[in-house]
C-alpha cells in the first residue's frame, strides 16, 4: 500500500508531462506483448512444416502438403502454401511461381514488421518528453526564484523535483522499449531466413516435379 502511495505521489509531483509519459508506457507495453506473441507463433514449428511439406510433396501428395502448410501459422508456411497452390495446377509459367512466392513473402514481412514503427517512436519520444518536463521544471524553479527575490533551496526544490522526475520517467520508458525493439528486429531477421528457406524449398519441389514429369513449366 505504501509503495502504491509513493508511486502516486511521485506521479503527482511530476506535473502534467507525466500523463503523456504514462500513455507512452501503456502503448509500448501493449505493442511489446502483441509482438512477442505474434513472433512466437510465427517462429514456432517453421523447420517442422518445411520438412513435412517437402516430404509430402515429393511423395506425390500435393494436397497433403498443402494441408500441412495451411494448418501451420507463420510466414514460412504461408509461402509454402502459396507455392503449392500454384504447383497443384500442374501447369504454370516459368516466372509465375517465383512472382507468387515473392508477393506472399512481401505481405508476410509487412505483417511481421507491423508495430515496430510504434515502438521506435515511443523509444525516441519518451526521453524527449522527459527532457521537455525537465525544461518546464527548471522554468518553474527560476520563476520561483524571481518571485521570491532570493535563492532559497526550498523555493526551487519543487521545480527541480519536477525536472528530475520527468527525466527519470522518460528514460525508464525508453530503455525497455528500445530493448524490445532490437529483440523483435533480431527475431524478424531469423524469420526472414525461414522464409528464404521456404522459398528455395518450394522452387526445388517444382523443379523436381518437372524433372519427374509430374509438372509442366511453360517458358
Amino acid at each position: 500500500m505504501d509503495n502504491s502511495y509513493q508511486l502516486l505521489t511521485l506521479f503527482a509531483d511530476g506535473g502534467l508531462m507525466m500523463y503523456p509519459l504514462v500513455i507512452c508506457s501503456l502503448i509500448g507495453l501493449g505493442v511489446i506483448i502483441a509482438k512477442f506473441w505474434t513472433l512466437r507463433i510465427a517462429h514456432k514449428n517453421a523447420s517442422t512444416v518445411i520438412e513435412g511439406v517437402e516430404e509430402a510433396a515429393m511423395g506425390g501428395g500435393l494436397d497433403e502438403a498443402a494441408e500441412i502448410a495451411a494448418s501451420t501459422p507463420g510466414p514460412a508456411a504461408a509461402i509454402l502454401l502459396a507455392g503449392l497452390r500454384r504447383i497443384r495446377s500442374r501447369k504454370l509459367n516459368k516466372g509465375e511461381l517465383e512472382q507468387v512466392i515473392s508477393t506472399t513473402g512481401t505481405i508476410e514481412l509487412s505483417f511481421l514488421e507491423r508495430g515496430l514503427v510504434i515502438l521506435a517512436t515511443v523509444a525516441n519520444v519518451a526521453p524527449l518528453m522527459g527532457f521537455l518536463g525537465t525544461v518546464a521544471g527548471m522554468i518553474l524553479a527560476f520563476d520561483s526564484i524571481a518571485s521570491a527575490g532570493d535563492v532559497d533551496p526550498a523555493t526551487v526544490a519543487g521545480g527541480i523535483k519536477v525536472a528530475l522526475l520527468t527525466t527519470a520517467a522518460g528514460l525508464t520508458i525508453a530503455i525497455p522499449v528500445n530493448i524490445g525493439y532490437n529483440f523483435f528486429v533480431s527475431r524478424i531477421d531469423k524469420l526472414i531466413i525461414d522464409m528464404e528457406e521456404s522459398t528455395q524449398k518450394i522452387l526445388n519441389i517444382a523443379w523436381d516435379l518437372e524433372r519427374d514429369g509430374k509438372l509442366r513449366i511453360l517458358t
